[in-house]
C-alpha cells in the first residue's frame, strides 16, 4: 500500500497510478534512459513521471550517484509491494497460458557455480529445443538466504541450500503465520576433501589429525571462514586453519590443483570441473551431515503458468542428474 509521509497529504483518489509504472522500471534499472526505453517513453516523460512521484510521496525516492540513479529508504521501502501489486494486476487482467514455442520471456536463477555447472546445459538443451525464445540469467548466490532477492524480484528461482531460510519459513509456517516463499527439493549430495595429485596426503589414511593439522580454503560466499565443515568440527571438539576463502566452487578447485591446500567440494561437482584429472579426492574422516539443494521463490510467482514450466524442468533436471 502507497502511504504519504508523515506531514505529506496523499489522496489516492487524485494519484496517477501510470508512476508507479515509471517507478518499478527506474528502481530495476537504475536508470531514467534504460527505464525509458523499456516503457517506450521518452526520457524528459519518465523524468517528469518521477518528479510528480516525489511530490506526491514527499521524497526523493531517487538520487543520481555518479552514473546511477540511489534509492532513499523510502524507495525501498516501496519497491516490493509496488512491484508485487503490479504483477498481481498484470496477472489479473491479462491473464495468459504460457507457450514454451512462441515465449519471449526471461528467467533469472540464483544459484552456486558448482550448481549451475550441472543444471545449465542440461536447460540451455531444453531451452533451445522446446522455447527458444526465451532466456536465462545466472546470477551468483552470495548467500544462504536469498528471501530478500526473491522479494524485490531480483531473480525468479534460487537454487542452493539454505538451511536457515527453510527453517524459520517452517517455524512460521507451524505459528499459522503468512509465508510468501514456497520450496521444493531437488537434490542431495556429500561433500568431500580434495586435494591436488601427489600432494603429500593423497596416499595413505586421512586421519582427524592430519586433516586439522592442514593449511585449508574454503568456499564461503560471505567471506567468513566458518562453515558447516567447521561446525562438524566443533562438534568433535576439534578445529581447522582456514588460510583462503573464494566465492566460488571452480575457483577452489583450481587453486588447490595448483597448491598444497585441502578444500571441501560437492562430490558431484569434480567430474565437471574439466580437470578432475588433477584432482584427488578423499572421504572425511569425521561426520558431516548431508547438504540438501533446494529450490525456492515467492509466493506470488507460484500459480504463473511461465515459472511453473521453469520449476518443472529444472526438478526434471535435477532428478535426472541426482535419481534417488
Amino acid at each position: 500500500m502507497i502511504t504519504a509521509t508523515p506531514g505529506a497529504a496523499f489522496n489516492l483518489r487524485t494519484f496517477d497510478l501510470n508512476l508507479l509504472k515509471v517507478f518499478d522500471e527506474v528502481m530495476a534499472e537504475r536508470s531514467l534512459t534504460k527505464a525509458a526505453k523499456r516503457l517506450a517513453l521518452t526520457q524528459p516523460a519518465v523524468s517528469n513521471a518521477l518528479r510528480r512521484l516525489r511530490e506526491a510521496l514527499d521524497d526523493e525516492l531517487l538520487v543520481r550517484k555518479g552514473r546511477s540513479l540511489q534509492p532513499s529508504a523510502r524507495a525501498l521501502e516501496l519497491w516490493p509491494s509496488v512491484r508485487e501489486a503490479l504483477q498481481g494486476l498484470q496477472s489479473a487482467l491479462a491473464p495468459r497460458v504460457f507457450d514454451p514455442a512462441t515465449a519471449d520471456n526471461v528467467f533469472v536463477l540464483a544459484m552456486a557455480d558448482a550448481t549451475a555447472a550441472e543444471l545449465m546445459p542440461g536447460l540451455v538443451a531444453v531451452f533451445g529445443a522446446e522455447a527458444p525464445g526465451v532466456s536465462l540469467r545466472v546470477l551468483p548466490l552470495t548467500t544462504r538466504d536469498p528471501r530478500k532477492l526473491l522479494d524485490e524480484g531480483q531473480a525468479d528461482l534460487a537454487i542452493g541450500h539454505f538451511p536457515a531460510a527453510l527453517a524459520d519459513l517452517t517455524a512460521r509456517a507451524q505459528l499459522g503465520e503468512t509465508v510468501s516463499f514456497l520450496h521444493h527439493r531437488l537434490f542431495q549430495g556429500d561433500y568431500v576433501c580434495v586435494m591436488r595429485e601427489g600432494h603429500s596426503f593423497a596416499s595413505g589414511p586421512l586421519t582427524l589429525n592430519r586433516y586439522c593439522n592442514a593449511r585449508h580454503m574454503l568456499v564461503s560466499f560471505s567471506g567468513r571462514a566458518f562453515g558447516f565443515v567447521d561446525e562438524a568440527l566443533a562438534l568433535v571438539g576439534r578445529t581447522r586453519r582456514v588460510v583462503l576463502t573464494v566465492n566460488q566452487f571452480f575457483t577452489a578447485g583450481k587453486v588447490v590443483a595448483n597448491s598444497d591446500l585441502l578444500t571441501v567440494l560437492p562430490r558431484h561437482f569434480i567430474s565437471v570441473t574439466g580437470f578432475s584429472d588433477q584432482l584427488v579426492q578423499r572421504e572425511l574422516p569425521f561426520e558431516v551431515p548431508v547438504v540438501h539443494v533446494d529450490a525456492l521463490w515467492h509466493q506470488r510467482q507460484d500459480n504463473s503458468s511461465a515459472h511453473r514450466w521453469l520449476r518443472a524442468k529444472v526438478l526434471a533436471l535435477a532428478d535426472k542428474a541426482f535419481p534417488a
